[in-house]
């Protein structure tokens, strides 16, 4: 069968690169065709379009990008039409990916939709929209469950794929290998997550730079995103003793002490490898402003949304001082009670995401569901 995949940001290239693998184990002639990255491409396929030449975040941000985001559309509109695939698979990018929904529904083609938008945190009006032009939605969350039943949606839930990346690649890997693999010094770690995007980068990395000076016994060390050169970075690293590892995430995070780390799938992966961390969160102040108007949820990490509850302390825009992050974090370093505390909370979190291998059952799912139409 030919599969369309629609991916916009790194994590959605990790969970659709996952899903690929299942869907070739159940399906060894399958043929992709996708918007997504890296990690897409290395499974098989052709690569149309990468995410970074998509990734806007914010709404000033979108506004001032609107060209380009409906000159994407419009193609991915006629690659889908040119291709004639037997399913148009959607991962997560709702601002995108809900308009390709619509005109692929109405086009004729089946159209799946695996890591639902957050639509219980803003913007809840989409989920008529679900309704309407998504065939089946996968969603990854179990509060998800719940919450789309009683907006009339049936979704399957196989649990959390991230636990599939952790279960796959995260090799267990000491401080000293990493340090000589990295030409680090011999020094604990603190890791910086500082997002994916450039947007991400610019409002939170100095934040998380400003205090490095009053933990002279850390080093600290940037996970540098894998969509973004390290041109980006230099400009902060001047003056600085502060590293750089590019796709090493996962190991970073698992041998810091601590992470400071932007809101996203990163906090869920820190918590999922028994890191404790602080979330730091800043953008431009207009998209901020619009956000607290419009968001509905009362937390910004995926720890804490499942939870229900601050396990992870979340320092947002104007509480992201070098006070406020340098206090939070002599609270979690090694020997305090809250630090305990919190590594108690992840092996809970832990236990409520359920066992690996969600990404093959989605997969055998979806070709189940195929192959009944």
């Amino acid at each position: 069968m030919k599969y369309y995949i629609i991916a916009g940001e790194a994590s959605g290239d990790l969970h659709a690169s996952n899903l690929m693998k299942g869907i070739l184990e159940n399906d060894p002639d399958a043929e992709f065709r996708f918007f997504g990255g890296d990690l897409m491409a290395k499974v098989g396929g052709t690569l149309v379009k990468h995410y970074r030449d998509m990734a806007f975040m914010g709404f000033v941000e979108v506004l001032l990008n609107l060209k380009t985001i409906k000159r994407n559309i419009s193609f991915c509109k006629n690659d889908i039409l040119s291709y004639k695939p037997n399913v148009v698979i959607l991962v997560d990018y709702p601002g995108f990916n809900l308009r390709i929904a619509k005109f692929a529904k109405q086009s004729g083609f089946k159209v799946f939709y695996y890591i639902a938008p957050k639509v219980w945190a803003w913007k809840e009006s989409r989920v008529e929209t679900l309704k309407k032009y998504v065939d089946k939605l996968f969603v990854i969350f179990p509060f998800e469950i719940n919450y789309f039943k009683e907006h009339g949606i049936d979704v399957v839930y196989e649990g959390n794929p991230l636990k599939d990346s952790l279960y796959k690649t995260a090799k267990s890997i000491t401080l000293d290998e990493f340090t000589i693999e990295n030409k680090l010094e011999n020094k604990p770690v603190i890791a910086l997550v500082a997002g994916s995007r450039k947007q991400e980068i610019k409002y939170n990395l100095p934040a998380m730079l400003e205090i490095t000076s009053k933990f002279p016994e850390y080093q600290f060390v940037i996970a540098g995103a894998p969509s973004l050169p390290l041109e980006v970075y230099k400009p902060y690293l001047e003056g600085t003793n502060v590293k750089i590892v590019f796709n090493q995430t996962q190991a970073l995070l698992q041998v810091s002490t601590l992470a400071l780390v932007t809101s996203g799938t990163a906090t869920l992966e820190a918590a999922l490898l028994n890191t404790p961390e602080i979330v730091c969160y800043k953008g431009n102040t207009i998209s901020m402003l619009i956000a607290w108007i419009v968001i509905k949820v009362k937390y910004i990490s995926l720890v804490n949304l499942i939870m229900g509850t601050e396990v992870v302390r979340e320092l947002k825009q104007f509480d992201l001082t070098k006070k406020n992050l340098v206090n939070q974090m002599q609270k979690l370093l090694p020997g305090s009670p809250q630090r305990n505390e919190m590594l108690g909370r992840f092996a809970e979190l832990t236990q409520i995401l359920g066992e690996p291998g969600s990404s093959k059952r989605v997969a055998r799912h979806m070709i189940e569901l195929l192959k009944q139409s």
